[in-house]
């Protein structure tokens, strides 16, 4: 591997969604901000939010749902360790629109019933139907 490339992997409990050699850039969003990773970075561990991780190449870029999770990098190798990933061609967007109508329909239920539990839960659900939407979008 080139000094300035970087080998990027996502693996969820269910097994490898994502493995590309020779990336050069990827972008995060970290609990602690948006940061961009590129070869040669100091070693990184970083907790993830929910959106989607860019891995740029020279002539393209991929982008990956990432739900929760958590990255490592060291010696030009980016590993993600996600709750939950997709790539775009494997985003239903069906099933992705119906569990966000049915996170809407338990946000509004726990706003009704003042459960706090339920609304941070459906809060969550939300937010991963959207970003799975948003990319199955582009």
């Amino acid at each position: 591997m080139a000094d300035h490339k970087l080998d990027v992997t996502i693996v969820t409990p269910d097994g490898s969604v994502y493995d590309k050699k020779d990336a050069t850039m990827i972008v995060l969003k970290t609990t602690g901000g948006d940061i961009g990773v590129m070869a040669n970075h100091v070693p990184v561990v970083a907790g993830l939010k929910i959106d989607a991780v860019k891995v740029k190449f020279d002539d393209s870029e991929d982008e990956i749902a990432v739900n929760g999770g958590f990255v490592e990098f060291s010696n030009n190798v980016a590993t993600i360790v996600a709750d939950s990933a997709e790539t775009p061609d494997d985003i239903d967007i069906e099933r992705a629109q119906d569990a966000k109508d049915r996170a809407e329909q338990h946000i509004a239920h726990a706003k009704e019933v003042s459960d706090k539990d339920e609304l941070a839960r459906a809060e969550v659900a939300l937010k991963r139907a959207i970003n799975r939407l948003k990319l199955s979008e582009n």
